[in-house]
């Protein structure tokens, strides 16, 4: 990479990075290019230079944000084999990982009525089942792949419950723990 491509790189990463911290004080439906622009301390062309507007904008939010949250799990789950520990493991991580970004919460409940990022989540979903179905097949389910799926939706939703109540809820981690088979028990 040259100097000039690394320099553009990090401008694009100052722009994702500073859309984040705003999501959390306005979410997605009050950030406009111009409160971007002035987060970042950048002029509006710099902004359309690296997006095309502010729908493409918004979908680099929630693309880079998943990356860098997918990669935490799969740190966190590396090694383990598929089943029970190993899915509370990634939700640990998920949840944990939503607390330290609290600008998620307008990417995981306000996104959904975003045109222009709905086949991202759909896909970001697929993705989750994907990489969950494996559990949901050590565990026994008979129908592994929905019950990866279900899983990732109630996860998220724990995220939002943690999200709303302000930071970690114990209860709320045992509840979700809760639905998923003690070890040599029945799904």
């Amino acid at each position: 990479m040259t100097t000039r491509q690394e320099r553009a790189a990090a401008t694009r990463d100052h722009l994702v990075d500073a859309g984040l911290r705003l999501a959390e004080e306005t979410g997605l439906a009050g950030m406009s290019v111009n409160l971007i622009v002035e987060r970042a301390g950048v002029a509006k062309g710099t902004f359309f230079h690296h997006f095309a507007d502010r729908a493409g904008f918004l979908l680099a939010l929630h693309t880079e944000f998943h990356d860098r949250l997918f990669a935490e799990i799969t740190d966190a789950v590396a090694g383990m084999r598929p089943g029970r520990d190993r899915l509370l493991t990634a939700a640990g991580a998920y949840l944990d990982g939503c607390l330290r970004h609290r600008g998620i919460r307008a990417l995981l409940l306000e996104a959904r009525a975003e045109p222009a990022i709905a086949h991202a989540i759909a896909e970001r979903n697929r993705q989750a089942g994907e990489f969950l179905t494996p559990d949901f097949t050590a565990l026994g389910w008979a129908d592994p792949a929905e019950g990866a799926a279900l899983w990732n939706g109630l996860v998220v939703e724990a995220a939002l419950l943690e999200l709303a109540a302000g930071g970690r809820r114990d209860p709320i981690r045992t509840a979700l723990a809760q639905f998923l088979p003690a070890p040599g028990g029945r799904p």
